[in-house]
C-alpha cells in the first residue's frame, strides 16, 4: 500500500517508515501535524493514512474529519499511545477505520496491515469488542446527553424554520437538503457553496450526531421531521 504517516515525533516516523518498508509498503508522505497531513492527503491520495491522535496545530481527529470531508474513501487507522475510550470512541465517530496503540509489536502492526487490505479493520487487542459494545448500549438505551438534540417544536416547525439545535444554521439546511435526496453537488449549487464544503459539513454533522454513515444520517432527519420544504 502507499502511506502518509501523520505524527509529531520524527523517531517515530522513521521508525514506521523502516518497518513499512520492509514489509512491502511505500512511505509516500510524511507529516508532523494535522494541517500537513491533510494537505498531503490531498495531493498524494494514498491508500491508507496512519494518524496521530494528538498533535500540534491540529489534532489527528480534527484532521481525521477534514480528510474525510473530502475523500470519504479514504482509509485512515489511528496510532497512539491512548486506549481511552473517550478517545477510541471519537476516533471512529470522526471517520477512523481502525485504532492500533504505540505499544503493538512490529509482527502484530504487520498483520493487522494485511487484514486490513483484506477488509478486517484493524484494532488493538480488545479495542473493537469495546467499540461494538458502546455502539449496542447507545442504540439500546441512549442517556439523554447521548442522544441527537432533538428540534424544537413539532417536525418541521419550530424556531429558525425547525432547525435542529444541536447543529448551526448552515449545517441544518445541508441536512434538509440531502435528507431529500439531493447530491452533494447539487446541495452545493442549492447553497451556493463549494462539494468539499458540504461534504465538510456532512462530516461535522455525523460527529455530532454520533452518526456513522449517510444513511444514518438520513434515517435521523427523517425520523425528526426534517426534510426539503415544499416549493
Amino acid at each position: 500500500m502507499r502511506v502518509l504517516l501523520v505524527d509529531d515525533h520524527r523517531l517515530m516516523l522513521e521508525a514506521l517508515s523502516g518497518l513499512l518498508a520492509a514489509s512491502g509498503h511505500e512511505v509516500v508522505g510524511t507529516a508532523t501535524d494535522g494541517c500537513q497531513g491533510v494537505a498531503l492527503a490531498e495531493s498524494l491520495s494514498p491508500d491508507l493514512i496512519l494518524m496521530d491522535l494528538r498533535m500540534p496545530v491540529c489534532d489527528g481527529l480534527a484532521a481525521t474529519r477534514l480528510i474525510k470531508a473530502s475523500q470519504p474513501e479514504a482509509r485512515i487507522v489511528m496510532l497512539t499511545t491512548s486506549a481511552e475510550d473517550e478517545d477510541l470512541f471519537a476516533a471512529i465517530r470522526s471517520g477512523a477505520c481502525g485504532y492500533l496503540l504505540k505499544s503493538i509489536d512490529g509482527e502484530r502492526f504487520v498483520e493487522a496491515l494485511r487484514g486490513l487490505e483484506a477488509g478486517v479493520p484493524p484494532f488493538s487487542p480488545g479495542l473493537a469488542a469495546r467499540v461494538l459494545e458502546e455502539f449496542a448500549r447507545l442504540a439500546a438505551d441512549p442517556t439523554p446527553e447521548e442522544r441527537p438534540a432533538a428540534q424544537e417544536g413539532p417536525p418541521g416547525a419550530g424556531g429558525e424554520g425547525g432547525r435542529v439545535p444541536a447543529l448551526t444554521e448552515r449545517q441544518s439546511d445541508v441536512l434538509r437538503l440531502v435528507s431529500a435526496g439531493l447530491t452533494y453537488s447539487e446541495v452545493g449549487q442549492e447553497l451556493h457553496i463549494a462539494e468539499r464544503t458540504v461534504r465538510y459539513h456532512m462530516a461535522e454533522i455525523m460527529d455530532r450526531l454520533h452518526l456513522e454513515h449517510r444513511s444514518q444520517v438520513i434515517a435521523w432527519a427523517g425520523s425528526h421531521g426534517l426534510g426539503r420544504p415544499p416549493e
